[in-house]
């Protein structure tokens, strides 16, 4: 029995988001941590999270004190006030998608549109975006509802992120046909919508189907409805457990897929519980087998077990006569070592490429049974847009070429988002992209990483404008250099550094500061969520040179700087990295001149006078002239102070005597006339 996994089974973005700051609070905090609600709908989960000391509330009056986190189907702004109030800490796990929903409920309500909400009427994320209406919002489920529904004049219309969107488009289209003024937003995750497509597409190609998830959660409820709806017989389980057996006898090939709020563990569980249930069957046909030899003809793609693992070969036993030999370079289209892929017992798919050689023995590959199988992966993967991986070979004029089973192309456009000068760096990297183009009779798959990024991308833009701020400090790269800026992608959106933004001195060009790739940390100036545009700086999260200025340069004191640039009506002197002063033509000569450029020229180092600083608009007046004078006003003093000094008669011997030796002379003299 063969067992295939849809792609996009289990967690979505917002989910594992959820689960990864709920971890995060849990490991961080100190205080009592609750959810209002469970997190996810998964019984499993929610027990895990509450040996991590995480305790559900279904109403925030039972959160006397500490953390909240909202889960990822967001609430109402009602609990986010009432939260507040309440001095709790909000940790806001709301899926970026709901959140985009919120954000559009209440700019198309307080607009005046009627908003029509599809999805169900119960569901915690339906009542959180109608929160964000005003209470004034209409949930319509089906476009039965809709064609009952008694709408305004103007109509806006946007969906629960789970809905199908076939039911979407229903309803839009049966609204239209009621109102002229009608806006419509897709707001369906992209995720549900490729989740939804992917296990239809393999319900249609196996005989039985599983659909793994929590009993409440409504997108899993959506996915086994969904499957069924294909003919195919299909069961939902929430564990392993659940799984009849019976189900399993007289199936060649099962289909399992899980929703949004499954745990690979639970998914893993139920694929192993189901391989575990065949053994027995597959023991018996290999008994029968060894009773009644299969025919091995050229060309089979059959089933066998390892029975002998050497350096350069491998022995299958496939039911035939003899066993099978699986030759080294048979054994995969990479220089894999024998050893190193198998072990004795292992089950293996295999071609026939001869059923018998010169001695023979059958001859068998892995590698082209790899690749018949891959090619029916890769067209799958096509169809539901899944994505795939392959290790990079080698590179090739105007792209890679990549194993993915078979080799495939994945062209230098659809390497990154942008240009690649040096494709030469993937080879040997493990990859993941999109199969865009299979052709199997011409042996040509052509791939997309780019799409996979883009969605990356998309998600992660999403994210950034559920969180971003005004005044936060992020981390960026340097994407592209303009004239006039930098635009640096900050995790999801490019925001624009502005030259005027990037020092606190005057920059000429980007270039001065940053260069392309450079990973710099910048300041939210403005985040405009309407028009999707940011205003970033640099010199904010620098130390502003202005900050002590007035206790460094003092009115009346004399400094020394270089002249930075001219300007008709004078020069400024650069005194420190973003410190001008400006010394206007009147202030550089006592003669009258025409242009500064007939005393001064940029570059040259001179010393000027401070005549004024005005601390709030950041500027200093200085005056070249004045320093000049006061120069030559002390050089003047200097000269007159050394004339003086030569000029100046010679002291009388009394006149150079201290006052203490003249008295002792005179006290001397005086009594020489006493005693004559």
């Amino acid at each position: 029995m063969k067992i295939e996994l849809a792609p996009k089974a289990g967690f979505c973005f917002g989910v594992k988001r959820a689960l990864d700051l709920a971890a995060k609070t849990a490991q961080e905090s100190n205080k009592d941590i609750y959810t209002l609600g469970p997190l996810i709908h998964n019984p499993q989960v929610v027990d895990e999270l509450s040996k991590q000391g995480i305790v559900v509330a279904e109403v925030i009056e039972d959160i006397p004190s500490g953390v909240i986190i909202i889960r990822s189907h967001g609430v109402g702004p009602d609990v986010f006030e009432k939260a507040k109030e309440n001095g709790l800490q909000i940790i806001d796990a709301t899926c970026p998608f709901v959140k985009k929903a919120h954000q559009l409920a209440e700019q198309l309500s307080n607009k005046g549109y009627q908003v029509v909400v599809v999805g169900d009427k119960e569901h915690p994320e339906v009542t959180g975006i109608v929160g964000w209406t005003g209470g004034q919002g209409v949930v319509v489920e089906s476009p039965e509802e809709a064609e009952k529904l008694l709408p305004q004049k103007k109509v806006a219309i946007i969906s629960q992120t789970t809905q199908p969107e076939e039911n979407f488009n229903k309803i839009v289209t049966v609204l239209k046909s009621k109102v002229q003024d009608v806006i419509a937003h897709n707001t369906i995750c992209h995720a549900t919508r490729d989740r939804q497509s992917a296990a239809v597409e393999l319900a249609r190609n196996v005989d039985l189907m599983i659909v793994v998830g929590g009993k409440n959660s409504a997108n899993t409820q959506k996915l086994a409805r969904l499957c069924a709806e294909t003919g195919t017989t299909t069961h939902y389980v929430e564990t392993a457990g659940e799984i009849d057996l019976q189900w399993l006898k007289g199936v060649k090939k099962v289909g399992i897929t899980a929703g949004a709020s499954t745990p690979d563990w639970i998914i893993e569980e139920v694929r192993r519980y189901m391989e575990d249930g065949t053994h027995e069957e597959q023991e018996n046909m290999l008994m029968e087998d060894a009773i009644n030899p299969k025919e091995i003809r050229k060309g089979q793609i059959i089933t066998g077990v390892v029975v002998q693992v050497g350096e350069d070969e491998v022995l299958v036993d496939v039911g035939g006569k003899s066993e099978g030999i699986i030759p080294l370079r048979e054994i995969s289209c990479c220089d894999i070592s024998p050893k190193a892929m198998f072990n004795v017992g292992d089950s293996v798919e295999v071609a026939v490429i001869s059923n018998h050689d010169d001695e023979g023995k059958i001859i068998l590959s892995k590698r082209k049974a790899d690749a018949e199988k891959a090619w029916d992966v890769l067209t799958a993967a096509m169809e539901s847009q899944a994505s795939v991986e392959g290790f990079v070979n080698e590179v090739v004029k105007g792209g890679l070429l990549v194993d993915v089973g078979v080799q495939a192309f994945l062209p230098a456009s659809l390497v990154e988002l942008g240009y690649v000068e040096e494709l030469s760096r993937y080879i040997g990297q493990k990859i993941t992209a999109q199969v865009i183009e299979v052709k199997k009779e011409s042996r040509k798959v052509i791939l997309s990483r780019k799409a996979i990024l883009q969605e990356e991308y998309n998600q992660k833009r999403a994210a950034l404008w559920n969180e971003i701020e005004e005044g936060q400090v992020r981390k960026g790269i340097v994407r592209r250099l303009t004239n006039f800026g930098a635009f640096v992608d900050i995790g999801g959106a490019d925001g624009l550094l502005h030259v005027s933004e990037m020092a606190w001195y005057r920059v000429s060009h980007p270039s001065e500061i940053l260069k392309e790739n450079d990973e710099i940390e910048v300041y939210i100036l403005s985040a405009d969520k309407n028009n999707e545009k940011i205003s970033l700086s640099l010199r904010k999260i620098l130390p502003n040179p202005w900050h002590n200025f007035e206790e460094k340069y003092k009115v009346g004191s004399n400094v020394t700087g270089k002249v930075a640039r001219i300007a008709p009506f004078g020069a400024f002197v650069e005194l420190e990295p973003g410190i001008d002063g400006l010394i206007h033509i009147s202030q550089l000569s006592d003669k009258r001149i025409n242009n500064p450029t007939e005393v001064v020229n940029v570059g040259d180092e001179v010393t000027a006078k401070i005549l004024d600083v005005d601390s709030e608009k950041h500027k200093i007046s200085l005056s070249l002239k004045e320093a000049r004078n006061d120069e030559e006003k002390k050089e003047e003093a200097e000269v007159i102070a050394a004339h003086q000094q030569i000029e100046e008669p010679a002291p009388t011997l009394g006149e150079s005597l201290s006052d203490e030796v003249q008295q002792k002379l005179n006290n001397a003299v005086k009594s020489g006339e006493e005693s004559e």
